[in-house]
Parts: C-alpha cells; structure tokens; sequence
C-alpha cells in the first residue's frame, strides 16, 4: 500500500508533465495523420479521433459474442452448454431457452411410454470395417472432427490426446499428419522401444528440473529439462514421460517389425486423415510412401482420405508464422513457408481412381479406410455409389465409411467465397447419401460419419436418427478446450489466437493449460454421451442403433409440420 501511495504521490505531484506529455503526443499523431500518412482518408478528414474506427473494428469480433444474439447457433443457450459440460456443472435452463428456436426445425418425437435413464443401453459403441482383418470399435458415436497439429496449438494436441485416452474419444488428427503430441500420453516400454528416438536423462538434466520444479512449476521444469538435453530447434517432437524421465519421438527409421504390433493402450482411438499434401506419408519427393503409411497406422486404428471439407473445398492452408521446425518435421515440408495443399486428392482423378486407392490402403493397413467429402449434387453421389455397388457385385472391397461435412461446416483458414456457398447443410447432404446407398443395397456395407454444426446431445441424437452411424464434431470441442470463438485463428491476420489454442505464437501457447484443459474437454464428451442417454430415454429407445427417421418430426417455417420426413425431403430434394 505504501508503495502505491508514493506513486500516486508523484503522479499528481508532476501531473501538468503528465498532462503536457499527453497534449503532445496528440499534436504529433494530429500533424502525422493530417499531413504525413497518406494510407487512410478517413484520418486525412478526421485525425486522432478517427483512428477510434480501427479500435472498434479490432475489438468488434472479440466482444461480439458478449454482448450481441447469437447468429450461428440456434441459440446462445447451445454455445453455453458446451462450456457448463466442460466444467462438468449442472447444465439445466431455468425459465424458458434465451433465444426461442424459430424457423424450420427438426422436433424430436416424445414416445407415450419412455423410459428410465438406467433403462437406456450404456453401449455407445460403433463398429467400422467389420470385414476388416483389424476392424475399430469406437467406444462412443462422438468424433472429434479432423483439427492438424500446426492448426492447433501442440498443447492443445495434448489436450485432445489426454482426452481420448481417458474417456475413450475418437480423435481425427487431421491433415497435419502423427505428431508426438498426439502421443503425448504413451509410457513406452524402454526394453521394447527401437520404433522410438529416446533421449535418456543425466545427472546434471536431473537437477536442472528439481530446480526448476521447485522455483516455478512442472512446466517450466520440462522446458529447462528439454534445453538441457536436446538443445535442438526441433526439441518440441520430443515427449517428455514422467515415469522414466527420457525423452522420446517416433523412429521413422526403424525397421516396421519394430513398431508396437497393436495400438497401444495408453493412447486414444485415433482416425489419421491423409490429404492431398500426404503429409505424414511423402517420401522425400512428396510422392506417397507405402513403408511409412505401415508405420504411422500402427499408431492409427482407421484412414480418412480427405476429399472435401465443407467449408474448405481447396486443398489445406497453413500460415507460414504456423509451419515451425516442429511442424516441418512432422509434414516435411520447408520452414517458415505457406504450406498450401493441391485441390485434388493425387490419386481421385476419377471414382474408380480414388476407390482403387482405398482398397489399396485397406491391403496396407488391414484397417478400415473410407473419405471424406462434401455433397452439392445428388446425381454426382448416385454415380459413385453406383460404381461402389458394381464393385461390390464383382466381389472387391467397399469404402468401409463416408464422411460427409456440411456447407456450413468451419474452418481456421478458408476462402470467404466458398464458407457457405458450396455444399448442402447437414441433414440435406446427409438425407442424400443414406438414401442413395440404400437404394442401391450397400448401406449395412458402408457406415457413415456427418458433420457440421453439432453441438448439443439433441444435435447429435438428430443427426443419427437422420441415418449416421457416429457424428463429428470440430468447434464444440474447440469451445470445451478453451476456444472463446475470437476468429483469429487463421495465423494470416495481425492477432492470433488470445487462449494459446490455434497458434504457434510461444507467449500464447505458453498460457495454455494442458492437463485441465484435457479434462475439460472429456467432461464434454462424457456429458454428451451422457445426455444422449437421456434423449433416448424420452424417445422410449434402449439404444443408439434404434435410431431412425420415424423418431423426427420436421416444422418449417411457415408452420407446416411433416410426421413423415420421408415426405418432406422428397418434396424439397426430389430424389
């Protein structure tokens, strides 16, 4: 308190300084803005107080959300549940929803005799590639939708991988390739680790740590223990485990006999997606590389080839200020450069090309392998799922899943002009493929994964009662790690993510809180099985696989209401 008091004391001792100081600067910027820049009109016509316009412009996005309805969700109450599932509060409504649901809906139906919530099966789980020699068992129908290490934080990564090793979360990786964050919570076997690069500790690392653990935090700990051993611009590809105190990355060298024969317990059930930049998987040349596709599905328990993404039908976009060493390493590709991916998927030249090529990777794998794409055209999706039906009548393999994103699915990085024009929404493109495959009898052959604005238990109950098989979902868990939707995750602008979350920016990264965010975004996943549960209990279901369209009820905007939807989406789709 003294100490503020003699501050203070001198603030007003010496304020006509202060005072004159300011009146000074003001002239200055005055004179700048009136006769020196020539940038802007606006502070030609209106110096100093018109440079207020560029504070608003900056602060309008940030607060936005704070003080404005809610434009892209139904309702704020949607985005509010997310973040009270993370904390893992109690998460009811009192009085009636913020904003009323208006315009067309779907409505879930209410069956005359539910059921207790113990009643409701707790199998969650869905099978893919049960004609694989190595089929995936999610243990839930929640995916967390493809996000890179590159795009993301690598702390972040680390949240995620927490996440899906404690509450059995499927993660897709994303283009960005395997990454050692995502192996953040592996224990190797020291005695059995030749697919690793292990650094071991010494003494004097040892008491570096101590020092550091017991002056400031773990945290600090690890990056004095890290300058200690490596010493390398690439030092972060390295994981630090607590059990043995080495440090360790992925032996891409390693013969493949070497690699774990089975994926290892202790990391999550994770989908590794390939894109048409085959990061993860290029040889030196960028050309696809067979061995080292082995190597990183002993890590991955299904493939997702990229095709499409909602709101980003180009080929991937990293800011250069995001490629990092680190991220070069993993994507090998140069540093500090843009890294922009080719439109198309090098081996999609046609349908027969890219089917070809999954079953080419299922032979690699053994695993299930499907794509994911966006749907615009239902004669196009009738062409390829006729070509899959004619395969599957000359006996050769299926896309074991379809992923479909909607138009209005997101992005950290995409063209304005192709956000929300290109692409059905959700429940349209869904409607599309889960008919078309039935009408052509491969639909117990092929399981499908819909994205694309799923937020809420009742998003997700929608949307597999609309025919998916597992739904995934990319800014609800973004919200549950910490994302407060500031829209500066693109690295292209002059700010970058304010929580450490979608940026490589050290300082920021550096505030990000790994292991409480990981638990918070389990808590999401587990409050959203969990409320499915209670949705099903309404609908008078004992399972997810009872879902189907009979349980929806569509209103549209003029009122109309259609107990058949069947009916409606002829009548708006005409397929």
């Amino acid at each position: 308190m003294e100490t503020l008091h003699m501050i203070w004391s001198l603030f007003i001792d010496f304020i006509e300084f202060f005072i004159l100081g300011g009146l000074v600067v003001v002239v200055m910027l005055f004179v700048h803005d009136k006769y020196v820049q020539r940038k802007h009109a606006l502070l030609i016509n209106y110096p100093v107080i018109g440079r207020m316009r560029y504070v608003f412009e900056a602060l309008r996005e940030p607060l936005r959300q704070y003080f404005a309805e809610e434009t892209f969700y139904d309702s704020k109450d949607k985005v509010d549940w997310v973040y009270k599932a993370a904390k893992d509060v109690p998460n009811y409504q009192s009085f009636s929803v913020a904003q009323p649901f208006g315009g067309s809906r779907f409505v879930i139906k209410h069956a005359t005799n539910v059921l207790n919530e113990d009643e409701v099966s707790d199998d969650t789980s869905v099978v893919f590639g049960k004609d694989r020699e190595i089929p995936f068992i999610s243990e839930t129908p929640i995916i967390r939708s493809a996000m890179s290490d590159g795009a993301l934080s690598p702390e972040a990564v680390r949240a995620f991988s927490i996440a899906g090793a404690n509450t059995g979360l499927t993660v897709n990786i994303g283009e960005g390739s395997l990454t050692s964050n995502h192996l953040f919570t592996h224990k190797p076997d020291l005695d059995n680790a030749n697919y690793l690069e292990v650094v071991k500790s010494t003494p004097w690392a040892e008491f570096i740590y101590k020092v550091g653990k017991t002056l400031f935090n773990g945290k600090v700990a690890v990056k004095w223990y890290r300058n200690t051993l490596l010493n390398k611009r690439t030092q972060n590809t390295y994981i630090y485990d607590t059990n043995s105190h080495v440090l360790f990355r992925v032996n891409w060298s390693a013969n493949l006999e070497d690699f774990p024969k089975e994926v290892p317990n202790d990391i999550p059930n994770m989908i590794f997606q390939m894109s048409s930049g085959l990061y993860g998987v290029r040889d030196e040349n960028g050309e696809f590389d067979e061995l080292r596709y082995q190597k990183v599905m002993k890590f991955c328990r299904m493939t997702e080839i990229k095709i499409a993404q909602g709101a980003k039908q180009t080929g991937g976009k990293l800011a250069a200020n995001k490629v990092t060493a680190d991220i070069a390493y993993y994507r090998g590709v140069p540093e500090g450069e843009n890294v922009f991916s080719p439109n198309r998927f090098p081996f999609a030249d046609s349908t027969t090309h890219l089917l070809d090529f999954v079953e080419r990777l299922q032979g690699l794998s053994k695993k299930p392998v499907g794509f994911k794409i966006v749907i615009s055209d239902a004669n196009a999706v009738e062409e390829m799922v006729q070509e899959m039906a004619k395969r599957k009548a000359d006996g050769r393999s299926l896309p074991d899943f379809i992923t479909i994103d909607s138009g209005e699915g997101g992005s950290a990085t995409a063209p304005l002009e192709l956000m929300e024009s290109v692409g059905l929404t959700t429940n349209n493109a869904l409607y599309v493929m889960d008919t078309l495959l039935k009408r052509h009898n491969i639909r117990d052959d092929v399981k499908i994964i819909s994205s694309g604005k799923i937020l809420t238990p009742d998003d997700a109950i929608i949307t597999m009662s609309m025919g998916a098989d597992a739904v995934g979902i990319a800014r609800g868990f973004m919200m549950s790690g910490g994302c407060i939707r500031a829209r500066m995750c693109s690295g292209f602008g002059s700010h970058v993510c304010p929580v450490g979350l979608a940026t490589q920016d050290p300082k920021k990264r550096a505030s990000y809180l790994v292991i409480k965010e990981g638990k918070e975004i389990g808590n999401y996943h587990k409050n959203l099985v969990k409320s499915m549960k209670v949705v099903l209990a309404v609908m008078g279901k004992e399972s997810i696989k009872d879902l189907d369209k009979s349980l929806l009820t569509f209103k549209n905007a003029n009122g109309e209401i259609y107990f058949d939807i069947d009916k409606y989406f002829h009548q708006k789709l005409h397929i």
